[in-house]
């Protein structure tokens, strides 16, 4: 299995607040953000790592094509209009074979994400799987309707729901059959998608993390930094 990882926003909302730096290389606990998503994909067993940035950032470019990470990492550098956008001009590499994917600013623990990666393997009947979870802290979360571990609905709004998804997938190859519908259809965004995917037929299940943290924001930074010193006490529980 590879791991994905959609790189390829502008970090507006940093900037604005005055980080000096792409997302992607803020440090969380003393390592760049998408360091600590392609360090926790290799020693949990991916193959290689399918990444795209934002053109405007050379110093992320750079960083990933001078640094050895332990796994081959093929690289597209390219803006594109969403996450939907981003994971299309990623499926020349995710054609063949199921892949993990993940946004490069989600937050979330290496052991969970070891049972995830297990929970995939064994749900060949699967189109997808979500991590979900029930800290919900995001500006506009993706809240899903579960009926046991099957996802059968989603919606924009928290009102009455329990959880909301949290940044990281698993896909079978199979959903790339619907890229050329979506773009006819005009979705632009990533959760229009997953729609897209439940409505014809596809399946999709949740598996629960107990917290995946989004960093939007220069306050998220600690937030996170704190919900990682904790790990091995939040493991245990």
């Amino acid at each position: 299995m590879d791991l994905a990882i959609i790189s390829a926003g502008e970090s507006s909302r940093m900037f604005s607040e005055g980080m000096s730096i792409p997302k992607p290389l803020v440090h969380i606990n003393g390592k760049p953000m998408i360091r600590r998503i392609i360090d926790i994909a290799v020693n949990n067993g991916m193959k290689s790592i399918k990444c795209i940035i934002n053109d405007k950032f050379s110093e992320l470019k750079s960083y990933l094509c001078n640094n050895d990470f332990g796994a081959p990492i093929e690289l597209i550098v390219k803006s594109t209009p969403s996450s939907m956008h981003s994971l299309f001009e990623l499926s020349k590499f995710l054609k063949n074979d199921s892949f993990c994917l993940a946004t490069v600013d989600t937050v979330f623990l290496e052991n969970e994400f070891k049972s995830f990666i297990e929970y995939t393997k064994s749900k060949n009947g699967c189109d997808g799987v979500l991590a979900v979870t029930k800290f919900i802290d995001d500006e506009k979360p993706l809240c899903v309707k579960l009926e046991g571990e099957k996802i059968v609905e989603f919606k924009d709004s928290k009102n009455g729901m329990k959880y909301v998804t949290g940044g990281l997938y698993y896909f079978s190859p199979k959903i790339f059959d619907m890229m050329e519908i979506a773009l006819n259809k005009k979705i632009e965004r990533l959760r229009n998608f997953l729609r897209l995917l439940l409505e014809n037929g596809y399946v999709l299940n949740a598996f629960e993390f107990s917290k995946i943290i989004d960093v939007d924001h220069i306050k998220d930074i600690l937030v996170a930094e704190e919900f990682l010193k904790n790990e091995d006490k939040i493991w245990q529980l």
